[in-house]
């Protein structure tokens, strides 16, 4: 993989924030930042979760019942984000720990080895469904470096099914750690899933009455789990959890051959994206640019505008029909 040598080293640096990070808190610095704990919220449990979708699918259950912080910040790459000694402390004082629990997660790993997690509920995402394998398609492009082992596909949530067995999960696992909102976090999974069921059925509908079933992207491509619920079939330059940008010239004659025989109109690029592929296969073709939306992260603009899972994948809905028709 191109950046094994950038993970050789982060494993020395992430032991230096882990220490670092603990010995702050053993030495009093437990405060929690403002997205931490909010004022006046003494009583709530806290709940921290790594990235986008377990901190949406948290606000949706418990709003401000819990006093909810993202680690990986809003705009930034998830694939190659390292935390900080605060965001140690704020793992450490979490009641819920909810993470992916893929490859991009081995620095997770490694920090709650060297904690006391005996009060914490840790939550991988892919335990809450049937992971798959990560997998190479015709003329997408391999890392340089194999890893050893099975690479399973992280990007769980992007199936609407799966993402209402994580929802599930969560409220499972708040109602345990604070029985006092049980009734509270039930009625919101409860309502959260059955739009979770309607969005399924949309996306399901779309498919089965498709023109074509296949999606290209000039990208990464972190959407087997929605392409398996839907019988799609994918090309892409790279697979989910590459780090790659750019690709041979060989992967964008393969696309453009690809979009051109099979009539394909659009050609999908993933949120925070460079774009460029995209931009050089769209040029070629004529094929109309679209995102699809891996919800691993988003934009601050978004953030703060209070974009959640639900609205960017209605966005995928209506941006895949364009594609399949």
């Amino acid at each position: 993989m191109k950046n094994s040598f950038l993970r050789f080293f982060g494993f020395f640096f992430f032991n230096l924030l882990v220490v670092f990070g603990i010995v702050l808190f053993a030495a009093g610095c437990s405060r929690k930042d403002n997205a931490a704990q909010p004022q006046g919220a003494e009583n709530k449990i806290t709940v921290s979760a790594t990235i986008f979708p377990p901190y949406d699918f948290v606000r949706a259950i418990a709003g401000d019942r819990v006093n909810l912080s993202m680690l990986l910040p809003p705009g930034a790459e998830s694939h190659s984000f390292e935390p900080s000694p605060q965001d140690i402390i704020t793992m450490q004082n979490s009641r819920l720990f909810v993470y992916a629990g893929g490859e991009s997660d081995e620095w997770v790993d490694r920090i709650l080895e060297s904690m006391d997690t005996a009060n914490m509920k840790i939550l991988p995402l892919m335990d809450c469904v049937d992971a798959v394998e990560e997998e190479i398609v015709e003329g997408m492009e391999e890392e340089e470096e194999e890893e050893e082992g099975i690479a399973y596909d992280e990007h769980v949530w992007t199936a609407p099914k799966n993402a209402a067995r994580i929802v599930q999960a969560i409220a499972d696992a708040l109602c345990a750690l604070d029985a006092a909102n049980a009734d509270f976090y039930r009625q919101n999974s409860a309502a959260y899933i059955v739009k979770l069921e309607e969005l399924d059925a949309e996306f399901r509908a779309v498919a089965d009455n498709a023109k074509r079933k296949t999606i290209i992207f000039g990208d990464r491509f972190p959407f087997r789990y929605l392409a398996d619920s839907y019988g799609l079939s994918y090309y892409a330059a790279f697979p989910g959890c590459s780090t790659e940008t750019e690709c041979s010239a060989a992967t964008v004659a393969f696309l453009i051959d690809k979009m051109k025989s099979e009539r394909v109109p659009v050609i999908f690029h993933i949120e925070l994206s460079n774009e460029k592929i995209a931009d050089t296969i769209a040029e070629a073709t004529g094929a109309k640019k679209l995102l699809l939306h891996a919800c691993h992260n988003i934009s601050k603009s978004d953030f703060e505008k209070g974009e959640g899972y639900l609205s960017l994948m209605r966005g995928n809905l209506r941006n895949l029909r364009e594609a399949l028709n």
